[in-house]
C-alpha cells in the first residue's frame, strides 16, 4: 500500500468512493429540496409569514452547529451507516434553499402579483405561473450553495460508516498515507466545483428560456 501511485488510487480505488459520495450528496440534496422549497413557499403565505423569521433562525442555528457535531448527534439517534449521514446532510443543506425561496418570492414586485390577480388568476395560478418562475433564479442559487455545502460535509460522514471520499481522506490521515488524503480532498473539491458550475449554467439557461417565453 505504501508504494501505490496516485494514478493507481485514481483508477482502481477512487471510482467506488466517488460513486458512494455522489449517492450521499444526491439523496441528501434532493430531500433538502423537497423539504426546503415547499417550506419556503409556505412561509411566504399570509397565514405563515409571521413564522418566517423564526423558522429561518432555527435553520440558521442548525447550520451554525459544526458539521462533525451534527453527524455525532444523529449517530447517537440513528446509529452507524448511510441513514444518519443522509439525515445530517439534509439538515445541513436546508437553510440556503429555504432562505432563498423566501427571499425570491418576497422580492417580487407586489404590483406584478396584483396585476395577475386582476386578470382573474387564482392564488395557486399566481404561485405557479408568476411567483415561482420569477423566484427561480434565486431558488436555484440556494440549491447551488446547498450542493457545495453537502459535498464538503459528506466527507465527514465516513466517521459514522457512510463511505464516500471521506474514507480515502481519513485512511490517509490514520495510516500516514498522504496520497490517499490528497486524492480524496482533490476529488471532493472537483465534485463541489462541478455541482457549482452545473447549477450556475442551469440557472442561466432557465432564466434565458423564461425571458424568451
Amino acid at each position: 500500500m505504501e508504494t501505490i501511485s496516485i494514478f493507481d488510487i485514481l483508477t482502481k480505488e477512487a471510482p467506488e468512493h466517488i460513486l458512494q459520495h455522489l449517492k450521499l450528496v444526491l439523496i441528501s440534496l434532493n430531500i433538502a429540496i423537497l423539504i426546503a422549497v415547499p417550506t419556503g413557499v409556505l412561509l411566504t403565505r399570509k397565514s405563515f409569514k409571521k413564522y418566517s423569521s423564526k423558522v429561518i433562525a432555527v435553520l440558521n442555528t442548525a447550520q451554525g452547529v459544526p458539521s462533525l457535531a451534527i453527524v455525532a448527534i444523529f449517530l447517537n439517534i440513528l446509529g452507524i451507516g448511510i441513514v444518519p449521514s443522509i439525515v445530517a446532510l439534509t439538515l445541513y443543506g436546508l437553510l440556503p434553499i429555504a432562505q432563498n425561496t423566501v427571499a425570491g418570492i418576497n422580492n417580487i414586485n407586489y404590483e406584478v402579483i396584483e396585476a395577475a390577480k386582476g386578470v382573474g388568476m387564482s392564488d395557486k395560478q399566481v404561485l405557479y405561473k408568476i411567483e415561482l418562475p420569477l423566484a427561480l433564479p434565486i431558488i436555484i442559487a440556494g440549491i447551488q450553495t446547498s450542493s457545495v455545502l453537502i459535498v464538503g460535509t459528506a466527507a465527514i460522514a465516513e466517521l459514522i460508516g457512510a463511505g464516500g471520499l471521506g474514507r480515502m481522506i481519513f485512511l490517509g490521515i490514520t495510516h500516514f498515507l498522504p496520497k490517499y488524503t490528497l486524492v480524496g480532498a482533490l476529488l471532493c473539491a472537483v465534485m463541489a466545483i462541478i455541482f457549482d458550475q452545473f447549477f450556475r449554467i442551469l440557472n442561466i439557461k432557465l432564466t434565458r428560456n423564461y425571458k424568451q417565453t
